[in-house]
């Protein structure tokens, strides 16, 4: 799998999570991971989980460590569970320097507050995944922390 660090600051809107965007916005062909910094803002069209759509909800955050991740073979149950061992893995780089670390499902808790968001769907050419980890989460719309909080 290549992988690549984005240097520049990029907003994430959610129409990054789409078929060939890894390719067409850097020229990394074949499966890939890239991660930047930026702030998320997703609302309508582009939240994956339809029950978030349906109640009109909307993903923020004023900073955010986006990972992109794009695999072009299997279906959705292969992207979800590459989804959940991406999660399982961050959780285990940053469970050294954060007390009180827990994953629930595909997210990253510190006590009752959260850490990251993360989703799995597919295209149809790839299987894809975002996770994000907040940097500082002013504006989301639930009680989260931030790494920035904890001086990392």
């Amino acid at each position: 799998m290549i992988h690549a660090f984005v240097d520049e600051p990029i907003d994430y809107t959610g129409e990054q999570l789409r078929s060939l965007w890894i390719y067409r916005t850097f020229g990394i062909e074949g499966d890939a991971i890239v991660w930047f910094a930026g702030p998320c803002n997703v609302s309508g069209e582009h939240l994956v989980d339809q029950v978030d759509a349906a109640a009109r909800d909307f993903i923020k955050a004023a900073r955010m460590m986006h990972f992109i991740v794009e695999h072009f073979n299997g279906d959705l149950n292969h992207a979800i569970l590459r989804q959940r061992l991406l999660v399982c893995m961050a959780g285990e780089v940053l469970r050294g320097e954060l007390d009180g670390l827990r994953r629930v499902g595909d997210d990253l808790f510190i006590r009752e507050k959260k850490l990251s968001v993360s989703i799995a769907t597919v295209s149809p050419v790839s299987g894809l995944i975002h996770l994000a980890v907040n940097i500082d989460p002013t504006g989301a719309p639930v009680p989260a922390c931030g790494l920035q909080e904890f001086g990392i």
